[in-house]
């Protein structure tokens, strides 16, 4: 191994060990629902999007709007990741060149991706741009995280524990702030 080699490696580990502390003492406020340094900023934009979009956020959500709205999101998820696909020939990000995929295997890739399937049958780096894969995938396997937290909580709404509006709230606010932090 060179000499860059392992100053990289030192490197990455240096900051590693520099934001863990910090970084969990964050996420520790984030997730206790505490006041944070992003608060002052976050909680107006949160309040904002709240208001555009009509949701009370001290509302309890029952199980029929709660399905509706997660097959609405992954709908729109899948609709969106397949336009990116096949219109990629025409969007920016794009230095190969690659054409659009066609109309099979961008719907075969979308609903593996929105599905958390991962099922590919191209080579990434010789098929899809930079855009595609940024803007796409790498999309839709962060949105399985927010994915966990609402199947995580789902089981505790078909077992009668908990409370939709609140979790949901508490949730987005947890996003939001390490998102925002990160």
């Amino acid at each position: 191994m060179t000499v860059v080699g392992w100053l990289q490696i030192i490197l990455i580990l240096a900051a590693v060990v520099a934001f863990a502390i910090p970084l969990g003492a964050y996420m520790g406020r984030v997730f206790a629902g505490e006041r944070t340094f992003l608060s002052p900023v976050l909680g107006p934009v949160e309040r904002g999007f709240y208001k555009v979009s009509g949701i009370d956020p001290a509302r309890e959500q029952g199980w029929l709007a709660y399905t509706l709205a997660m097959l609405a999101f992954n709908a729109a998820g899948f609709l969106l990741l397949y336009l990116l696909l096949r219109l990629q020939a025409f969007l920016p990000l794009n230095p190969q060149g690659f054409s659009g995929m066609s109309p099979h295997l961008a719907f075969n890739t979308a609903v593996s991706f929105v599905t958390n399937t991962n099922w590919q049958s191209y080579g990434g780096e010789t098929t899809l741009s930079h855009l595609s894969q940024m803007a796409g995938l790498t999309v839709q396997n962060s949105v399985e995280i927010w994915q966990a937290f609402r199947d995580g909580y789902s089981e505790a709404v078909i077992f009668g524990e908990g409370d939709v509006a609140s979790f949901l709230t508490e949730r987005a606010e947890e996003i939001d702030q390490l998102a925002a932090g990160s």
